[in-house]
């Protein structure tokens, strides 16, 4: 296995504990060379990345050729960009993995990961949250949505899934949500026809924070198309808490 953190976003991580190259975003030609010199075929993407300006990226010589791709891709959602730039690391002969196709158990089981169980007005959130991401998917915006007492509270946009959850924060403080603490749901679920293998939705010990401080209820995802990070010490924390986190197979599309 060869790491190729990049700049501006893995500083910090723990890749110097392995075989590693820093590359720019941009220098493709610089990853396809190390990679085949190091005999890799398969490549996987993991981690975040805020999505850069197109001055932000620093092309080689093989990424000045690809640069009529990237604008193109560049004008689109996220998902569009991510399938994008996978292409043209498959039109050069690598082969691209999901991180749940060579680790399957990182994904979400169906049913509840801790004691916690929904209950029926629970359930009705869930189905609302899923039939909102299913109707907005096509939009290629968020993959998460808050929603309490059959409405609508918060949407993902750009600012991800925490800082949603810490607007709902301020929006309880601020008096514009009327649902008592304890009750709505968030529900994280990928866009219908999106690429699993480059953006699939992640929940871990810090979504449960972010839930519990929002005052909610739970958290509701779809089962084995979410990532989990320590699952063990995310059931604790929403036991501790006293709230749901529940995989479902009932996502968008079905």
């Amino acid at each position: 296995m060869v790491l190729f953190p990049l700049y501006g976003a893995a500083e910090g991580t723990a890749v110097e504990r392995f075989t590693h190259h820093w590359v720019y975003i941009g220098q493709i030609g610089k990853f396809m060379r190390l990679a085949r010199a190091a005999g890799c075929r398969d490549v996987v993407f993991i981690g975040a990345l805020v999505r850069p300006s197109i001055w932000q990226v620093h092309p080689d010589l093989k990424g000045l050729t690809c640069v009529a791709r990237a604008l193109a891709a560049f004008r689109g959602g996220d998902n569009h960009l991510l399938s994008s730039m996978g292409k043209i690391l498959e039109q050069d002969g690598f082969r691209l993995l999901g991180a749940h196709e060579v680790a399957p158990e990182i994904l979400v089981p169906e049913g509840a990961l801790g004691r916690v169980q929904p209950s029926e007005r629970d359930r009705a959130d869930i189905a609302l949250g899923f039939a909102y991401l299913r109707a907005a998917g096509p939009f290629d915006v968020g993959q998460a949505v808050v929603v309490a007492g059959k409405h609508v509270l918060a949407v993902e946009a750009a600012e991800g899934t925490d800082q949603m959850l810490a607007r709902v924060v301020e929006l309880r403080a601020n008096g514009r949500v009327n649902a008592p603490t304890g009750t709505g749901v968030l529900v994280k679920a990928p866009k219908p026809g999106q690429d699993l293998r480059f953006d699939m939705p992640s929940i871990g010990p810090l979504t449960v924070e972010g839930a519990t401080r929002a005052g909610l209820a739970g958290i509701a995802v779809v089962a084995d198309a979410t990532i989990v990070a320590e699952p063990s010490r995310l059931a604790a924390a929403a036991d501790l808490a006293n709230i749901f986190v529940i995989g479902t197979l009932a996502g968008p599309g079905q």
